[in-house]
């Protein structure tokens, strides 16, 4: 399993906890690991702050992982080369977020990256 984290979220714990809470990176990637165990898949995990890197994790993985949890931080809004990367592959995969990102500012209300997954 790819757990691709995004932008500023290799600073988890201490970024804005009264949004992101408390837990770092490596907490978020501890409880994942431990979830994907039982079903006897290893997590690869992956955070850059570049979607350069990002793009280049899937291209990397891509082939050989049964799927891909992704947290693109700020690039849900702008991250079409990173959108384009996740549907050049066949591997199921789900966008999650830290925050309801529908409930804060109006800029965070569309995904790039989901766009696509909708049929659109």
């Amino acid at each position: 399993m790819l757990l691709l984290n995004g932008p500023n979220l290799g600073v988890l714990g201490r970024r804005e906890p009264e949004i992101y809470g408390t837990d770092t990176l490596a907490d978020i990637e501890a409880a994942v690991t431990e979830e994907v165990r039982a079903q006897g898949w290893e997590v690869l995990s992956v955070q850059h702050d570049g979607e350069g890197d990002l793009v280049g994790a899937i291209h990397r993985h891509g082939e050989s992982t049964v799927g891909a949890i992704v947290n693109p931080g700020a690039l849900m809004m702008a991250g079409w080369s990173l959108r384009d990367a996740l549907a050049s592959h066949a591997l199921p995969w789900v966008e999650v977020h830290l925050s309801n990102v529908w409930a804060r500012e109006q800029f965070r209300h569309e995904s790039v990256i989901a766009r696509w997954r909708a049929g659109s």
